[in-house]
């Protein structure tokens, strides 16, 4: 087996509509065609009737291939990108509820100072602790809280793009709408 075809992270963009319904539709197109997403995170893009998405996918490169042939299927997806050999800025956002007191306040401070965190709510019994980074610097902290008893973990899931100009930009979409109604239909039947 060649480094290319072993299973690894990946990570997918994607330029959709914005209407309801998309995130279903593509969460099912997942579900159906078996494929696992390790990792989701979307919202709105610069454009208003537009939202990005960004899949962290497990498995090899021929699962990628087949995910991004079967997000191209759907309607409401403009342009897909397979961003994970590319350079690119990702990151992350946790909030970690942690125990804290008088006496371990101060040394919860300081290990969210090392990581360049930020305290966003405290509470006699508990600190909420705001992390932006890699996968690897949150498990890193979330690590480090763990003595003092975190009490609740959120992450967003990674967000991603690529450094200067990008890979999948709103002006895409002006292909992508060309395509007649029975063009349509023959992608959604496939």
């Amino acid at each position: 087996m060649t480094v290319n075809s072993m299973e690894r992270r990946h990570t997918i963009t994607a330029l959709v509509q914005d209407r309801p319904g998309v995130l279903n539709r593509i969460a099912s197109m997942f579900r159906r065609r078996g494929f696992n997403i390790a990792s989701l995170a979307v919202g709105r893009s610069e454009v208003s009737d537009l939202s990005r998405m960004t899949f962290v996918v497990e498995g090899d490169d021929r699962v990628v291939e087949q995910v991004t042939k079967n997000l191209h299927k759907l309607i409401d997806v403009i342009k897909v990108s397979d961003i994970s050999n590319q350079n690119v800025v990702s990151r992350e956002l946790a909030l970690v509820r942690v125990k804290s007191n008088v006496q371990t306040r101060s040394e919860i401070m300081q290990i969210v100072d090392i990581f360049r965190a930020n305290i966003v709510d405290v509470a006699p019994e508990s600190l909420i602790v705001e992390v932006a980074g890699d996968e690897e610097k949150i498990d890193s902290l979330h690590d480090l809280l763990k003595p003092f008893g975190v009490v609740e973990l959120m992450r967003t899931g990674s967000i991603a793009l690529n450094r200067g100009v990008g890979s999948v930009r709103s002006e895409d979409r002006s292909t992508r709408r060309r395509r007649s109604l029975a063009q349509w239909g023959d992608a959604v039947s496939v």
